[in-house]
């Protein structure tokens, strides 16, 4: 039987789960890894500096080292992970100084969006927000740091979006992603380095139009986040994929 019908009978027949290994390497999966290994990076899990070997996470996930290395790529592409020629792939390890960088950078963009954001923002964007930041607040209450630094830095980048300038909310994005790595390593559990009603106070702002008062408290908010880090720098360590990833 040739492989066009072994895929007629396939689809004639009822649906069988997907097998793994190199003939399970798809989209699909590819998608599911990296938000696996991405939670583990945002948990701590896996700590900054860790070695990712693409031998031993193919054999975890059960796919090919080729689809692993198309994963480790989109992760270096959010600089969660960082490639080297050699030495493969590990944990990106914030330095103080690139923790430093990321906070300006968002202190200029983001600071920068927010009178215009005050002048276009409408009632269903402000509820869309205000909803976003619910479920932000709901994920600290339940201890999912994970999900509460994901929700919080998808609130800043929506926010960007509502500037109409696609460009720097792209920016805004990447920025985003670093600071999620930034604060799982060095930011205190349970908190993110602002009080839960941030959020709300800023919508508050932006809904009334004061788009200068929605600056000042977003360049506050900001550097609230960046003095709650505690940077201590770590030796750099071989983790024990079968483990974090096993079931």
């Amino acid at each position: 039987m040739n492989q066009r019908q072994r895929l007629a009978e396939g689809e004639a027949g009822a649906e069988k789960p997907r097998r793994l290994g190199k003939n399970g390497d798809g989209a699909e999966r590819h998608e599911a890894i990296y938000r696996t290994i991405s939670d583990a990076i945002i948990e701590h899990r896996l700590r900054p500096g860790a070695r990712l070997r693409e031998d031993a996470l193919a054999e975890v996930f059960g796919i090919s080292r080729t689809g692993v290395r198309k994963i480790l790529q989109r992760l270096a592409l959010e600089q969660l992970v960082t490639l080297t020629p050699r030495r493969g792939a590990s944990v990106t390890r914030p330095t103080a100084d690139e923790a430093k960088d990321v906070f300006d950078a968002r202190q200029m963009v983001e600071c920068g969006l927010m009178p215009e954001v005050a002048r276009r923002i409408t009632p269903a964007d402000v509820r869309e927000l205000r909803d976003m930041a619910r479920r932000e607040r709901e994920a600290l209450r339940s201890g999912e740091q994970s999900r509460a630094i994901k929700l919080s830095a998808a609130f800043h980048e929506r926010l960007a979006q509502l500037s109409g300038n696609a460009t720097l909310a792209a920016f805004v994005g990447q920025l985003c992603s670093r600071s999620s790595l930034i604060l799982a390593v060095y930011g205190s559990s349970g908190h993110l380095g602002c009080e839960s009603h941030d959020h709300d106070d800023l919508i508050g702002f932006l809904e009334a139009g004061n788009g200068e008062r929605a600056t000042a408290f977003m360049s506050r908010h900001l550097k609230a986040i960046e003095a709650s880090l505690s940077i201590v720098e770590e030796e750099a360590e071989t983790p024990d994929l079968q483990r974090i990833f096993g079931a």
